[in-house]
């Protein structure tokens, strides 16, 4: 038996019919169409599947969509603002913050995450917000410089006062 599910995705409001036991990373996979939030683990290890949920960063492995009633979800496809990259998805590129890719919208979602409660965060600071994320090709290196990157750059564009989220915020 399905049941209706409602809830906001990259802004925009959505509504389905699912099967109640669906994951909320099969839901947006499968259902929204978007495949930049992976399936690693499926056991809530890796990251590979995080995604906003109401601003915080959640394991979208450990969510039914049907708990996503009415919440608003942001994935790696809705950080970009048209042709102009979110500054963190800038800063993996510039920094070489990914190598085979599979892990980085995690990375990136975590970090929006992170740099949203602790806008200069140090080195310390980005491994614990990032600890829940595991990457099989680097040694971290360059995602925490790619983190550090980006939360300097807004720091520099907040007080420009350029908007420096999606949405603007």
């Amino acid at each position: 038996m399905k049941r209706k599910v409602a809830l906001t995705v990259n802004g925009s409001r959505r509504e389905d019919e699912v099967e109640p036991r669906l994951l909320l990373v099969h839901y947006l996979r499968d259902v929204a169409g978007l495949t930049g939030t992976h399936i690693g683990c499926d056991t809530s290890q890796c990251g590979a599947c995080t995604v906003l949920v109401d601003g915080k960063a959640v394991k979208s492995c450990t969510l039914f969509a049907v708990q996503a009633q009415d919440a608003e979800v942001e994935t790696i496809e809705g950080l970009a603002t048209g042709d102009q990259l979110h500054p963190l998805q800038q800063a993996f590129w510039d920094n070489h913050g990914l190598q085979c890719g599979y892990c980085t919208p995690g990375f990136i979602m975590a970090g929006v995450y992170l740099l949203s409660q602790n806008p200069n965060p140090t080195d310390d600071e980005i491994r614990k917000g990032l600890e829940g994320n595991l990457c099989r090709c680097t040694g971290y290196v360059n995602i925490i410089k790619s983190v550090k990157d980006a939360a300097q750059k807004m720091g520099a564009a907040k007080g420009a006062g350029t908007p420096v989220a999606a949405g603007g915020e």
